[in-house]
């Protein structure tokens, strides 16, 4: 299971990935799941999943976990192996447990806090009522009470696992009878991830459920536009399916009422408008900060980020017809867009960007249909979705079903208690979402894709190529970008271009409206007494942005906005003068 990291307090650093976990069987007590939730306060990333790959540790816990019922439950016990399957965990605990056999019938009582909260899991009976106080999905974990965690934790599939019964043990109450786990068990439940589309071996996977992948770095600079089966993916919930006949856009909070279009519609009704944009994650490059500090998030590379060709109806086109007028901007300062995409609850993904970039001719917000000159792909937002060129892409709002003019920015999670920056002086016991702005257009940004870091070189090449990306978020141009083999002591400026290998570049972007980043390479001898290169890049834009040099003053505890100097360290390898 791939699961996220998490930043841990000090007073919990025991049970980090950097401290050894107890291998012993051991009871969890009141303190650490106390510490666990406040970790877990503010879920989502990176929306509502933070999960990671590379192994079992801490940096597994509370993935995905923006309503996962008893989500703290589960926190960090990925180092444990279940000493009994399910069947003979249950025969096994009727012979020998000295806890009372418990009825559904009884459990299913108690299901408030003035009666009590129990919840049923593996053959387990657990009363979780002291812990409902702590939970921070607040309301949510009642929608298990009085009956099985298992078709909540299917959702966040980091919980289901054999060992979350160790984490439970501290508020078990007794044993479900025999008859009522095997009416239990007749009762499939299905998997909401089983009818997500296939993807590319080659993508890096940093969480599997839900899914959020990158491409290998030397992969994503070999072209301008990012073929689709490579794009980055990053999904906050299960890829719904969705009928492109019966699909509907449904456009709310205007004069003229409700407007509902079909895909048909949205495609015969409007002009067609192609943009080529960059969509990169707010947690792109968030490895790095990982290194200074644990955080809380995706360990995404570098390679959280893409470059394609999108083609759909603009925003604006179909606000005005829905009636926008003018005036409306006079109450209204955003626009919501609401997903397809649900969790158990039936919350659906949500975000929202300024009605000004919503409706000005020169925004190029699209309601995209398609990707790279095709549909666009399930993994992407199929049928349609909303693409906000130079905006974050958590903004970018994927299998698009509801649009909302509103005097009020969404309240959803993920535009209230994620994809905010804070200082590096700010922790979870510190932090308030409600005091910083939600992250809209994106700093300055570049990194080296080739060679990787840790690569070695022939001395006997006498010159090493270095290749990477650039972007500015706002529509900003990147003008520059600087290169240095020796660690920034000395630079060279890379020949960047905006267009594939080969061909013709393009025309400048319009200003303000710079949506594509640009490639961009330098080919330079090896210095000559050198055994190790550090390769390092840095861009700047039209406005004169420039990346910070280091990543410390810029860490934060959610990890987003990492966008430091890029550092790869590289080996020169000496002539064999053997025979």
């Amino acid at each position: 299971m791939h699961t996220s990291a998490m930043l841990l307090l000090r007073r919990c650093h025991s049970l980090t990935r950097f401290g050894p976990l107890n291998t012993q069987r051991h009871q969890v007590t009141p303190a650490v799941v106390s510490c666990a939730v406040r970790l877990w306060s503010s879920s989502s990333e990176d929306g509502g999943s933070y999960q990671r790959a590379h192994g079992p540790s801490w940096r597994h816990g509370l993935a995905g976990l923006l309503a996962g019922t008893g989500a703290v439950l589960a926190y960090g016990l990925h180092h444990h192996k279940a000493e009994q399957q399910d069947s003979s965990t249950v025969q096994t605990i009727e012979k020998t447990s000295a806890f009372p056999i418990i009825s559904q019938e009884e459990v299913t009582t108690h299901r408030s806090l003035e009666h009590g909260i129990w919840v049923t899991f593996k053959g387990g009976v657990y009363d979780i009522t002291k812990f409902v106080a702590m939970h921070p999905g607040g309301d949510k974990i009642l929608l298990a009470a009085g009956g099985a965690l298992e078709p909540f934790w299917a959702l966040y599939a980091v919980h289901n696992q054999e060992h979350v019964l160790e984490m439970l043990s501290e508020y078990k109450v007794g044993e479900l009878s025999a008859e009522d786990v095997k009416k239990q068990k007749a009762i499939k439940t299905s998997d909401p991830y089983s009818t997500d589309p296939e993807r590319h071996p080659a993508l890096h996977i940093n969480n599997l459920k839900p899914f959020n992948a990158e491409p290998p770095p030397e992969l994503l600079s070999d072209s301008f536009i990012t073929p689709s089966a490579i794009f980055f993916k990053r999904n906050h919930l299960p890829v719904p399916q969705v009928d492109a006949a019966s699909y509907q856009l449904h456009i709310e909070g205007l004069p003229g009422g409700v407007l509902t279009l079909s895909l048909e519609e949205l495609k015969t009704r409007f002009p067609k408008h192609t943009i080529t944009a960059t969509l990169q994650c707010a947690g792109n490059r968030r490895s790095e900060m990982n290194k200074v500090k644990q955080v809380k998030g995706l360990n995404w590379g570098i390679a959280a980020i893409s470059n394609a060709t999108w083609g759909g109806a603009r925003l604006r086109d179909v606000l005005l017809a829905a009636g926008y007028s003018p005036d409306v901007a006079q109450r209204a300062f955003h626009v919501q867009f609401e997903g397809l995409d649900k969790d158990v609850t039936g919350t659906t993904y949500g975000a929202s960007i300024p009605l000004n970039k919503a409706v000005n001719e020169e925004g190029d917000v699209l309601l995209a249909y398609e990707m790279n000159g095709q549909d666009i792909p399930p993994d992407h937002g199929y049928p349609v979705r909303a693409v906000v060129p130079g905006t974050v892409g958590a903004r970018n709002v994927k299998w698009l079903g509801k649009i909302i003019v509103s005097a009020e920015e969404s309240s959803s999670h993920w535009q209230q208690n994620d994809y905010k920056g804070f200082s590096p002086g700010t922790d979870w016991d510190t932090v308030d979402f409600k005091s910083a702005p939600a992250i809209q257009e994106l700093p300055i940004q570049s990194a080296i894709t080739v060679p990787t870091d840790g690569a070695v070189v022939d001395r006997s090449s006498e010159e090493v190529t270095v290749k990477g990306y650039a972007w500015s978020g706002g529509g900003r141009e990147v003008v520059r970008v600087d290169v240095s083999l020796d660690g920034g002591k000395t630079w060279q400026v890379a020949q960047m271009r905006s267009s594939e290998k080969g061909q013709a570049p393009g025309p400048s972007p319009p200003p303000g409206r710079a949506w594509a980043w640009k490639l961009w390479e330098v080919t330079a001898p090896l210095p000559a007494e050198a055994q190790e290169l550090e390769i390092v890049c840095k861009a700047v834009d039209n406005s004169y942005n420039m990346q910070p040099d280091t990543v410390p003053p810029i860490w934060n505890l959610r990890g987003v906005l990492s966008n430091a100097w890029h550092r790869v360290k590289v080996e020169i390898r000496e002539d064999d003068n053997e025979i």
